[in-house]
């Protein structure tokens, strides 16, 4: 099934299921009384879950020409839908592709630990102030070197810690694309003081549906996608590389490291970090324009621009420019609907 939270005012929005090809939708509380958000989904999934799928398999029968949906339903409109949790209880990011790692501590000048491919890396990102996917990226300076990042997360049920490994699938919920904004300027310094980010990762953005893994069918195996993550600026195609492919820890993987310590609870959201494949001979990805799957950030391509050229060449983002990220099955289907975002200067109020 596939699920939205639609702005209706309130902070954490009304709760939406919406049909496979993303043309209808139905209130969630309007079929099942009180569910008002997708957090509260989460909270009762055991019970609540399959009356949701009985929704969405009738709405997705309404969609494809069938019998009508014996409840009221409209045209889903991406433009109003927030982030499917526009707040969440946590925004754990990982960094599954080790490649990007690689690159991106290449160009600042730092050492790459033999344990970062054996050992995942995972940060605590602001979770309070989630986007939607046509939220403004809005930012106080661009001398703070403002960059996309396109990543795929999970959102678990309630996790125990010390979760094994062959039970960790078991604890995702929902899939979702993410661009989560970094501003590259910043990170360095702050990286330099020892205790992580904060100011170098403002609000992560998220496409407007969220699916369950089986939407995926056979791209959602080894708790990985096996689809390409299309990236453009402008109308021009930044990248398309597989998330499937090169992804050193599976979500299995992030959420038994996020879990060693804690339990994490529904709602949680884990991230693939950002989305990197290799050339064919196991050097750094090439752009599309030469024939490579390209890339989903920017530091990546400067990274490899100075490999190949000595200095980077591709500015970071400026303000009126527009970022577009968007997964397609097999098909050519939108799986989540696109991200589709304008860069723009914070005005104080």
């Amino acid at each position: 099934m596939k699920l939205a939270t639609i702005r209706d005012g309130t902070r954490d929005g009304s709760l939406a299921v919406v049909s496979r090809d993303l043309r209808l939708a139905t209130r969630a509380e309007d079929v099942v009384a009180g569910l008002s958000t997708l957090q509260a989904l989460l909270d009762d999934w055991d019970e609540l879950s399959p009356k949701v799928e009985r929704i969405a398999a009738e709405l997705n029968e309404a969609a494809e020409g069938g019998r009508h949906a014996p409840f009221a339903t409209f045209a889903f409109d991406p433009d109003k839908a927030m982030a499917p949790l526009p707040r969440a209880y946590q925004w754990a990011d990982g960094s599954a592709y080790v490649n990007h790692v690689e690159l991106v501590r290449r160009a600042r000048g730092a050492d790459m630990p033999s344990s970062f491919w054996t050992d995942p890396l995972m940060y605590q990102g602001g979770s309070d102030s989630l986007t939607g996917a046509r939220e403004d990226i809005v930012v106080a300076d661009a001398a703070f070197g403002i960059d996309l990042e396109g990543e795929i997360a999970v959102v678990t049920g309630d996790v125990p810690m010390g979760v094994a490994a062959d039970e960790a699938a078991g604890h995702i919920r929902l899939l979702m694309l993410a661009n989560d904004v970094s501003l590259r300027n910043l990170i360095p310094g702050e990286l330099a003081k020892g205790f992580g980010f904060f100011h170098g990762k403002p609000s992560t953005a998220f496409a407007p549906v969220a699916v369950t893994p089986d939407e995926l069918g056979p791209a959602w195996r080894a708790c990985k996608v096996h689809l390409a993550l299309h990236t453009s600026i402008n109308g021009t195609g930044l990248g398309a590389p597989n998330a499937g492919h090169d992804m050193t820890f599976s979500f299995a993987d992030l959420i038994v490291h996020a879990a060693k310590t804690r339990r994490l609870s529904a709602g949680t959201i884990v991230g693939s970090g950002t989305v990197s494949n290799k050339g064919a001979d196991g050097s750094p990805g090439l752009p599309m324009s030469e024939g490579g799957a390209g890339y989903t950030c920017l530091a990546e391509v400067r990274t490899v621009e100075t490999i190949r050229h000595g200095k980077p060449l591709t500015p970071f983002l400026s303000f009126g420019d527009r970022v577009r990220l968007e997964i397609l099955d097999a098909n050519g289907a939108s799986v989540f609907g696109a991200i589709d975002q304008k860069v723009v200067r914070y005005e104080s109020v």
